[in-house]
């Protein structure tokens, strides 16, 4: 059966009170806030990057704030609303970007990243001193192989130059000496003829007495005489040729003797001059290049203090004297040996120390 019209105008009018209360409610509710962003990740350049977003904004204000004051000082009410409005957009705005700071644990994640970051510089510059000092390390044992290297190499080659020198040398004592010999070997030669010839007319002689023929004693006499005077003649000879072998000898004994002390000379010369060389690379490094450096002059007090054992025997006593007072016994496990020369500065551990030295 169709309803009552009484019943649905009372179901109208109740909706529309319903409707009404609804809309009355809905307006007194604020609007709902956007929600924030979320949150930054907490990283040293972010934190950077809202540092000085921030900072702009603060002096943005400042100076809204003082154009606020010049505006209320000259009266003028339309500006200084317009300022009022940029300045509250202003503090809104700073706001916003300070949010994140102000974040619960922001600034201890913040502290613990830039600490893994630092403690990660400082790992690398670690290991890249690390690869540097390996490097260096390894051109020095590559320096010290080629020096040991090139030692050997020159020693060989001072052996086999010193081998070729004997060897030329005992080829001209052979050359040189070869005449002389020579010359003895045709004296004793005419030494064996002469007994030879002796021989031979002591048995022609006796075969002509068993015949019945004997010579008159004046060639005999004729003979003897003149074998004596050419064994005298070869006699002579021999003590001549035996004084020229000794002769030769001892002429080039000397000259082996001179050409070793030449070379020794010459090799003592290279010595001094390699160590005149390492003293003025290290006087350099200790007192700087004289060259390069204009006011050596304040540096010679220095230089005269560093240098006085050189001059002065007094010093030198006195400088020993002090070095004797540490002596200890050669089995000390702490012990060491005075250094031959001077004792180098270690090489710098950083680039301003590094500055400054250079």
């Amino acid at each position: 059966p169709p309803r009552p019209v009484a019943e649905e105008e009372a179901a109208a009018a109740q909706r529309q009170q319903d409707e009404l209360w609804l809309s009355q409610f809905l307006g007194r509710r604020r609007a709902a806030p956007p929600p924030p962003p979320p949150p930054a990740a907490a990283s040293p350049s972010s934190a950077r990057e809202l540092a000085v977003e921030a900072l702009g904004l603060v002096a943005r204000l400042a100076a809204l704030c003082r154009a606020l004051r010049r505006r209320e000082a000259e009266g003028d009410e339309t500006g200084w609303a317009q300022a009022r409005e940029e300045a509250e957009a202003a503090r809104r705005e700073l706001r916003e970007v300070v949010r994140p700071l102000r974040e619960p644990g922001y600034r201890e994640a913040l502290r613990r990243k830039a600490e893994r970051a630092r403690k990660r510089r400082l790992r690398l510059q670690r290991r890249k001193q690390e690869a540097k000092a390996a490097k260096e390390e390894e051109a020095a044992r590559a320096a010290e192989r080629e020096a040991k290297i090139d030692q050997w190499r020159a020693k060989c080659i001072q052996e086999v130059e010193e081998k070729n020198r004997e060897r030329e040398l005992k080829a001209a004592a052979d050359s040189v000496l070869s005449e002389v010999r020579k010359k003895q070997a045709d004296t004793k030669r005419m030494v064996d003829i002469l007994r030879a010839l002796e021989k031979l007319r002591k048995l022609r002689k006796e075969a002509a007495g068993r015949k019945g023929v004997c010579p008159p004693p004046s060639a005999d006499e004729a003979f003897e005489n003149q074998v004596e005077s050419l064994k005298t003649l070869l006699k002579n000879r021999t003590e001549l040729y035996e004084a020229e072998e000794r002769a030769l000898r001892v002429m080039l004994e000397g000259e082996q003797e001179e050409e070793r002390k030449r070379e020794m000379e010459k090799k003592q010369k290279k010595e001094r001059e390699k160590l005149l060389q390492q003293k003025l690379e290290i006087d350099s490094k200790l007192f700087g290049d004289p060259d390069e450096f204009p006011l050596a002059h304040l540096l010679q007090p220095f230089r005269e203090y560093y240098l006085q054992a050189e001059h002065s025997v007094a010093a030198l006593i006195q400088i020993r004297h002090e070095w004797d007072q540490y002596l200890v016994p050669a089995d000390h496990p702490e012990g060491s040996c005075i250094p031959p020369g001077w004792v180098l500065p270690s090489l710098p551990t950083n680039d301003t120390w590094a500055t400054a030295v250079r």
